[in-house]
């Protein structure tokens, strides 16, 4: 064992300071690879400020930070994955390099996504930063608790490292999850958007309309030691609300399905990840009822059992995992200056929806990337993008390699929110009115997915 950085303990490697990356030291175990799983309370304490509302409790299952590194491939990998609707801007920064020291790693090496449920907290340090240069309310930016959550991670990830256990094979399974994901555009008129059907639904006329352009499937990876399940990797594109404005911290559906699924198989960690569900909700198959959450949880449970069921498992070393990042600059709408002439007399939820966007736009200015990377193990390809992605973008890169398995997670910086499809553009409606990108982002989105392909 020796010790890196900071003094936090690494079982497998040392990393010594090198600019602002680490230089990884092999030792001579380090080619066997290996993974260690954390799992942390990401809950902030009652009377905290939520993203829209004061937080008054939280529900039994409250919301977790958790996730895998991966060791014996070179640095060593972190994939994480938080219970809360977005963490954006310099707070993505803060957040890898942190996790980046506590994992002996470099931080373009690590991936921090969240899950997006809206009964949960916001962070953005380049938001909180913005509100205090002008003398306004910090509110649901103030980050107190979100620098607590990263000691807790860095504390968490330091032990998994002594806790590695080998990796001899990995899992790839995926099945279509049944009546929980529709598209939230399909009331168009004349090539423009109408009414958007949302996360709850109570038009019976949007109800009763298909479900639109979706990705049905939910996908499986998971790592195994022999014949013991060390964790599970599940990728579902859908915004994940039943229903919220509570003031109750919870995981609303999807952490419930992962919960029961983490029951049913209790060796694993399970950690879930939120796929391309920019124009994906559940308002064809929600009605808004307290009742519902349960039955989408298990409607999602269920196809994640049945994509278990069907892994098949796979030998692996060290020298069929890779990893990619490419840094991307995307092109930004000059309209998202105004919101900084606005922002002084607008409220809470206003300033929740946009100052991430602002800050967004103003690092762009500054010409500050964000990277994309791509996970490859044997022909296994797993994306990790930012924003709120439309799923179109989640089709287009598994048409790419119809015959392997592709899985993304969107959601990591949430700088840029909303993704559009140069055709979403046109027709107009919530999420481009919404977005601070511009119909240039799809070209650039592809190239670099092409590029993330070709590199591994």
């Amino acid at each position: 064992m020796t010790t890196v950085t900071g003094g936090i303990a690494a079982a497998t490697a040392a990393a010594v300071p090198f600019g602002n990356i680490y230089r990884y030291i092999d030792n001579k175990n380090g080619d066997s690879l290996k993974l260690g799983v954390f799992d942390v309370d990401a809950t902030p304490p009652v009377s905290s400020l939520l993203t829209y509302d004061p937080m008054i409790n939280s529900s039994e299952l409250g919301l977790r930070a958790r996730g895998v590194v991966i060791t014996g491939a070179g640095l060593p990998i972190v994939l994480c994955a938080v219970d809360w609707i977005g963490i954006s801007n310099e707070s993505q920064d803060v957040f890898k390099q942190a996790i980046a020291e506590a994992a002996a790693t470099a931080s373009d090496r690590v991936a921090v996504h969240t899950v997006h449920q809206h009964d949960a907290p916001i962070c953005d340090f380049t938001a909180e930063r913005l509100l205090k240069e002008k003398n306004l309310p910090i509110g649901c930016f103030d980050g107190t608790f979100a620098r607590v959550l990263i000691k807790r991670l860095q504390k968490s990830i330091a032990n998994s490292l002594l806790k590695l256990q080998d990796v001899t094979h990995i899992g790839l399974g995926k099945a279509p999850v049944f009546q929980v994901a529709s598209n939230r555009r399909v009331d168009t008129i004349n090539g423009k958007m109408g009414v958007m059907r949302g996360s709850s639904c109570s038009d019976p006329r949007l109800r009763n309309m298909s479900e639109g352009v979706v990705d049905p499937d939910v996908s499986l990876l998971s790592f195994w030691n022999k014949n013991i399940p060390l964790a599970v990797l599940s990728f579902y594109a859908t915004h994940p609300q039943s229903y919220y404005r509570t003031g109750i911290a919870n995981p609303d559906f999807p952490g419930i399905a992962r919960y029961l699924r983490q029951l049913e198989v209790p060796d694993a960690l399970h950690v879930h990840f939120n796929g391309a569900g920019g124009n994906i909700a559940a308002g064809k198959y929600n009605d808004g009822s307290r009742e519902t959450r349960f039955i989408l949880a298990k409607r999602l449970a269920d196809g994640m059992k049945r994509a278990w069921e069907n892994t098949q498992r796979y030998s692996v070393n060290s020298g069929n995992v890779t990893w990619s990042v490419t840094p991307v600059l995307l092109p930004s709408n000059p309209k998202t200056a105004d919101i900084e002439k606005e922002m002084a007399t607008k409220d809470g939820i206003y300033l929740a929806n946009n100052l991430g966007r602002l800050g967004w736009y103003k690092r762009t200015l500054q010409r500050k990337a964000i990277g994309f990377a791509c996970l490859g193990i044997n022909d296994a390809r797993i994306f990790f993008m930012p924003g709120e992605l439309f799923v179109e973008y989640q089709l287009a890169a598994k048409a790419k390699a119809p015959d392997r398995f592709v899985a993304m997670a969107a959601y990591g910086d949430y700088g840029p929110f909303y993704i559009g499809t140069r055709n979403a553009y046109r027709e107009g409606g919530y999420e481009i009115l919404s977005s601070p990108v511009t119909e240039n982002a799809e070209g650039v989105i592809m190239r670099a997915i092409d590029e993330l392909f070709n590199r591994n």
